[in-house]
């Protein structure tokens, strides 16, 4: 259950990026610098840390942010990186989604520096927690874009 709903909420994403391209990167309410390509350099990052860094053990430093530019993978949404973007992010659900199939049972433990010992259970959970706050950000975002809804 808990991966079906979090394959949802990144089908979401996936939805409300549909169909657009340069626009990705506009801004939408300023001063906030946050923009739905911003919201897909995110989530590869934090894809990327919880499945990769804390639960696989992995040297797997962000793709977009830095300890001296935190909001990197929001900051550094221009036009010409969204490709670049999408490959990241699909990469990183895809190893998520391998980790996932292969773990032999969901208290399959990694270390955070943050909160010490956490599941996967708990990571799946935090996962679609994360996916909905920000998928509730694209959704103004997109309309503020191009009028679209309910994506």
């Amino acid at each position: 259950m808990l991966v079906n709903v979090l394959a949802a909420q990144r089908a979401t994403l996936e939805l409300k990026c549909a169909g657009l391209d340069a626009e990705l990167a506009r801004r939408s309410a300023e001063p906030s610098t946050l923009s739905l390509l911003g919201l897909v350099r995110h989530l590869a990052d934090v894809e990327r840390r919880w499945f990769r860094l804390v639960l696989a053990g992995h040297d797997a430093p962000a793709h977009f942010s830095s300890a001296e530019d935190p909001d990197g993978d929001f900051d550094g949404a221009d036009p010409a990186v969204g490709p670049a973007a999408w490959q990241a992010w699909r990469e990183e659900v895809a190893f998520a989604e391998s980790y996932v199939a292969g773990a032999p049972h969901l208290d399959v433990e990694g270390r955070d520096a943050w909160r010490g010992p956490v599941s996967l259970r708990w990571v799946l959970i935090h996962m679609i927690e994360e996916y909905a706050r920000h998928n509730g950000h694209a959704d103004l975002l997109r309309e503020r874009i191009d009028g679209a809804r309910g994506l």
